[in-house]
Formats: structure tokens, sequence, C-alpha cells
């Protein structure tokens, strides 16, 4: 399926060496168009910043009990339709093992170049260490440096694409990974239930047990005109669920919520989730993927950890039969994730227009 993509189209440059350079300025590559630039220290009519995404408390969900409140799983509900975003708490996540993964990934991306080098990765699979996103030859970049890896199926996952340090790197990824897996198969039910759905309706859409998961640890390093660039281009994520751990101390994610960006203030120990655009597909926009971004800063450096709950790979998505109508007819055509990736990693971050473009041209686009 990837087997077009062997190669990046320019030698990668990591965006830490740049910013532990010192360079007074950034280069060209990294500058946006002045329509995608954040405005910092100033005044913007296009960023809120006394607004949050709503947090939900998840005390009374479990693996085998969903026992939240009526109020809560409205708030839930009005968070899918209305922000594609939320935070969690009481999410069933030790807050020990949340530290210690991100401070573990924090250790990775200060170990010397040489080793983090050994884990480069590719465009074929995207698996390992990374700077760029999409393969358009002298395309602008983010300000940026990922980690990429594979949690399931068992059959992608490769402990030997995993770093070997810091240590006990290797055992915290996968309890990690276990763990939110876990939490990810909780939430789905959340959702299944407030579209009216029988619980385990859109994890069986996913292939039940057989679904996929990733992580993409993000680092975000100091930069010296953040006015002029991102971390991560505006975007809305491809897959299913997303549950990101942000950096404790420095914010940074930017959600566009009616034509404004909100910055995100990250609550102590809180997940954030957001919709992708396979479940917007499952629940034909009764939930919407929605669009975000990253802003980067002068003075601090960045760390998060988006744990991407996916489809199996090779299941036509498409919305599920109970949620269409001669009303709401399907707004989306039947494609795999595994398509549906390749479209994505083709073309690079690019607002929601890549879902958007998939609607049917007989429904009407809302």
């Amino acid at each position: 399926m990837m087997s077009g993509l062997q190669e990046w189209p320019e030698p990668i440059i990591r965006v830490q060496s740049l910013s532990e350079s010192g360079l007074p300025m950034i280069p060209e590559r990294y500058v946006k168009p002045l329509s995608d630039r954040p405005i910092m220290n100033g005044t913007d009519d296009n960023i809120e910043d006394d607004v949050n995404i709503p947090l939900i408390n998840l005390t009374g969900l479990s693996d085998d009990e969903t026992e939240l409140s009526p109020t809560t799983m409205e708030r839930i509900s009005s968070a899918c339709r209305e922000w594609g975003f939320f935070q969690v708490v009481n999410h069933g996540v030790s807050h020990d093992l949340m530290d210690r993964a991100r401070e573990t990934w924090r250790s990775f991306f200060h170990l010397p170049m040489e080793i983090k080098q050994s884990y480069a990765n590719s465009p074929k699979t995207y698996e390992g260490y990374g700077s760029r996103l999409g393969i358009e030859k002298g395309a602008v970049l983010d300000w940026s440096d990922y980690y990429f890896l594979h949690y399931l199926p068992l059959t992608l996952k490769d402990y030997n694409k995993w770093p070997a340090s810091p240590d006990s790197c290797r055992e915290v990824i996968d309890e990690y990974g276990k763990e939110l897996v876990k939490l990810g198969g909780r939430i789905m039910k959340v959702l299944s239930i407030n579209l009216g759905l029988e619980q385990g309706r859109l994890q069986n859409a996913f292939g039940g047990d057989n679904l996929g998961a990733c992580l993409r640890i993000n680092f975000y390093p100091k930069c010296p005109q953040p006015n002029l660039t991102l971390g991560l281009s505006s975007h809305s994520d491809p897959g299913g669920l997303t549950i990101l751990l942000p950096d404790h101390q420095v914010p940074g994610l930017q959600v566009r919520r009616n034509g404004r960006w909100i910055t995100v203030k990250p609550a102590p120990h809180a997940f954030i989730v957001n919709i992708g655009d396979q479940i917007q597909i499952l629940s034909n926009a009764n939930y919407k993927s929605v669009e975000h971004r990253v802003i980067v800063n002068s003075g601090m450096e960045r760390v998060s950890l988006a744990f991407f709950y996916n489809p199996k790979s090779d299941i036509p998505i498409k919305p599920v039969e109970e949620l269409v109508s001669e009303e709401k007819p399907a707004l989306y055509p039947p494609m795999t994730f595994d398509e549906y990736r390749l479209f994505i990693r083709l073309n690079g971050p690019k607002g929601k227009s890549q879902v958007e473009s998939l609607k049917s041209p007989r429904c009407p686009c809302d």
C-alpha cells in the first residue's frame, strides 16, 4: 500500500538541532504564509484566550460499567457535536504513569543525536524518529520533531523500532499503550450510546478487538521567531479517536471553533480527547472532527503524546446504517483507513479539506 513512498524528497533536518544552534532567525522553509501565522503578544480577532474546551469528569466509567450521570453523558454528547474536543479527568489512568511516559520521552529527545538518528524514519511507514509530515518537495515545514510507533495490531508492533534508551522506555511505552487502549474502548462505548446506538456499535465498526493503535510523540523545540511558524499545521486527525497527553507546563494546542482559535488550557493530569475523521464518517457527521494546530514559543520546549485509537486498516468505513435515512443520506462513500491514510500522507496536513473532499456530491455539505 505504501510502497511508492520509500524516501523523503529532501534531506531531513532536525528542528531540535536548528533550535539548539542558537540561530536568531528561522530558515525560510519554516515560515508560514501570512494567513497561517499565529499572532503572538498582540491582539487578533481570530484568537480567544478566555474560553476553554469542556472539562468532563469520567468517575463511574470503567471497563465493565458505564455509570456516568445523565448530565455527564449530555456534556460529552454536546462536546462531540459542538466542539469535537474535550478534556477528561478521573479517567482511570494513573497519574504516575502519565508523568513517567511524558518524562521518559522528554529524556529520549535529549539523547545524543547519533542515538536518535539510529531510529530515523521513512515515509513508507513513518515509524521511528521523524521531522516532517507529507512528501511534497519544497513544502513549508512545521517546527517540530516526532517519534511514531505502532501498538496495535500486534502484527505491526515491533519492539526493535521502539527506543531502547532511556532505561525502561519500552516497558513504559507498553504499559502506557495498554492503559490507553482500555480508555479508548471506554470512551467509544459512551460515544455509541450518545448516538442512540448499542454500546459496542462503533467499536464493532472499528473491527472489534482487531483495531489499530499508534502513538506519536511530538517534540516542539524553542523557536526564535514563534510568530512566523507553527509546531503543527492546521489539520483534523485522520483516525478514529485521539487521546492526547499534553505538556503539563506549556500550552500550545489551539482548536478552531466558529472561525476562531482557542488555546487549550490543560487541566492537571487530564487527557485531551478529540474526534477523528473516521468517527465523523461513521457518525454520518453527527460528531465532528475539528481543525487544530500547535503554536510554539521562544522560551520553553514542549512534549506531548498523541495516542491514536483507529479502525482496523482494511475495513471499509462508512456511515453506520442506523444513522442513515432519507432525510439524512450517507454523506461519505466507503473507504478503508489504509486508503484514507495514504491520501493524507501524500498531501500532508491541510485543515479539514481532506475529509470534506470525500463527501458525496449528492449530499448537502454543512
